[in-house]
């Protein structure tokens, strides 16, 4: 990525609903270019797709948590199916997949703590592969709405 592929992601992470004419007047290129730079950047995968962000109290989810979970046997097929299928459940907003003492970091999502409680209660504690988890309540969550590229490893 050159410098005005940056100035464009940096743009678009900023605002990704305004319009190329906008984006292009505020890079100080033509129109044009800026329509067939951005389409690269989606063509190589850099830019890869744009999204609403929405509230979670709105969606009656106002509590979050990460749950902490290790798994066993530590198979493909066992974290393949456990990925799969823990994606699916409507409280969970995304998995990562982890090195260290915890297989899996899970964020999750709930109206109450009740709530909270008795999705831990029946989609964890009755899962065989799961050997153990521990949850964190979070009480608020911080987002940084811009990320440019990190200069090389030296």
């Amino acid at each position: 990525m050159d410098e005005l592929d940056s100035a464009i992601v940096r743009e678009l992470q900023a605002d990704g609903r305004q319009s190329n004419r906008a984006l292009a007047g505020k890079l100080g290129i033509a129109p044009s270019t800026c329509l067939e730079r951005t389409r690269l950047l989606q063509r190589r995968g850099i830019i890869q797709g744009y999204r609403a962000e929405v509230s979670f109290k709105a969606l009656n989810r106002s509590v979050q948590a990460m749950v902490f979970t290790q798994v066993r046997p530590l198979r493909r097929d066992v974290v393949t199916a456990f990925e799969q299928s823990v994606t699916r459940l409507p409280e969970v907003v995304s998995v990562y997949t982890m090195a260290g003492s915890d297989d899996f970091l899970v964020h999750v999502t709930a109206q109450d703590i009740d709530h909270l409680h008795a999705f831990l209660l029946d989609q964890f504690t009755n899962r065989r592969e799961i050997v153990a988890f521990r949850t964190s309540i979070i009480y608020q969550h911080l987002t940084n709405p811009v990320l440019g590229p990190l200069p090389p490893a030296e």
